[in-house]
């Protein structure tokens, strides 16, 4: 793991500008939004605890990517390091049509200017290090797995958190906050917004794995191609377990549902994928420098989830209580924004509650988050960047002769640009 990088405080206990001290902070759920606040509140001097509900912590999930902005955070953390041991540096993002026609082309990360890295990773490798850190650096105890919140309370001194844990006993917690990083299925979200309309399903679904597979494009190009129906993205995660293979993450998207529909069952999510269902979807796309179908033919197990996001909410804040990452806006994965946004949300929160008091430092952090994310969550729901895929499918089902017949370049460099200046990662500093 990395250094130890500790506060710069002589002591663990954090005066505000008001002269109030935040003597605990209570995070539910560690994961990467929850773990990146963690490290971020110790190395600022900040004590806090972190409560997971699962019993043990496995490496779960596929491919994401860490984008500059979130990466400078992690650098910040003293993380990058381990982090590009075991990721691949992602040098360009290419659009294509269902022929492999090209669209739109950029550079990423450090190709594109950047002080820093974009990072395609295994999530679980991601979550081994944060979680493995903050083992490392935070007070023994800090780390609480088998901790389900269950419900909360609170007065002008402070927070009471409920939890039940893993052996059916329960158990209270004191704090001067409590955010809730407790994912997309949020307890302390449906605590503070009983009446939340609940999971938004459009009738999409993802099917997801990693396998190893030959290098193509040279081993560090993130390839999304569609059509009307169908949706892939495939890039590198790290290297592969054999000469001249990577291990390869890939998505695909289907539409199986016809508009608004009611979500699946939560037992329904992260199931094993079944071939029948994924192969007539993969089959739209004939990429001449990619066989997609044997791509997922490959994969020994891949998995199939919803995708589904929530509506914004009109507020996170309630006192001394919270939401961040996924639990405050779990939008679609486009754009690789999900993961990108809770890291942001954590370093943002953290900052303020080693400033202001308690109730001050959620304000402020609401106000500076919540209208930058909502509207990351909307934008997402109309196609984020990769709309100009469904543009373009639409208007040339077919393919082209000349990109520029079916979308100008003024469309493509507004959709594109708007969302990367939408989402904070235009700026290079």
């Amino acid at each position: 793991m990395s250094k130890n990088h500790e506060p710069s405080t002589s002591s663990l206990q954090n005066k505000c500008q008001d002269g109030s001290l935040i003597r605990r902070v209570l995070i539910a759920g560690g994961g990467i939004g929850g773990l990146t606040l963690a490290l971020s509140l110790h190395q600022l001097g900040v004590p806090c605890a972190v409560f997971e509900a699962a019993k043990e912590v496995g490496e779960l999930g596929v491919g994401i990517n860490i984008l500059p902005h979130s990466a400078r955070v992690l650098m910040s953390l003293g993380l990058l390091g381990d982090l590009d041991d075991i990721a691949i540096r992602t040098r360009e993002l290419r659009y294509v049509n269902h022929l492999g026609q090209q669209i739109w082309t950029s550079a990423c990360g450090l190709w594109d200017g950047h002080d820093m890295p974009q990072l395609s990773i295994h999530r679980g490798r991601l979550h081994r290090v944060l979680w493995g850190t903050a083992q490392a650096r935070l007070p023994t105890g800090s780390l609480r797995n088998g901790h389900r919140l269950q419900d909360f309370s609170q007065d002008n001194d402070g927070v009471t958190a409920r939890f039940t844990l893993a052996d059916g006993t329960e158990a209270e917690e004191r704090g001067d906050v409590l955010v809730g990083a407790d994912g997309i299925h949020s307890a302390l979200r449906a605590l503070l917004h009983p009446a939340d309309g609940g999971i938004c399903w459009q009738g999409s679904q993802l099917w997801r794995g990693v396998v190893d597979w030959p290098v193509f494009e040279g081993g560090n190009v993130m390839l999304i191609a569609a059509d009307q129906m169908a949706k892939l993205t495939v890039y590198p995660i790290a290297q592969g377990g054999s000469a001249g293979a990577r291990l390869t993450n890939w998505v695909m998207n289907g539409k199986v549902a016809n508009g608004a529909s009611p979500p699946p069952q939560r037992e329904n999510w992260s199931r094993p994928g079944k071939l029948e269902e994924v192969l007539p979807f993969a089959t739209r796309l004939r990429l001449p420098f990619l066989d997609v179908e044997a791509l997922i033919r490959a994969t020994p197990l891949f998995f199939e989830y919803p995708e589904c996001d929530r509506d914004p909410l009109p507020w996170w804040t309630q006192g001394r209580v919270t939401l961040l990452g996924d639990a405050a806006h779990p939008m679609y994965p486009t754009g690789s924004n999900g993961s990108a946004q809770a890291v942001l949300d954590a370093r943002c929160l953290a900052r303020l509650l080693s400033e202001l008091a308690p109730e001050a430092a959620l304000s402020a952090y609401e106000a500076e988050r919540l209208p930058k994310t909502a509207e990351v969550v909307r934008n997402n729901r109309r196609g984020g960047p990769e709309r100009v895929l469904d543009l373009v499918a639409e208007r040339a089902p077919n393919g082209f002769n000349c990109v520029e017949d079916v979308i100008t370049s003024a469309e493509l460099a507004d959709i594109i640009g708007g969302y990367v200046r939408l989402t904070g990662l235009a700026s290079h500093e």
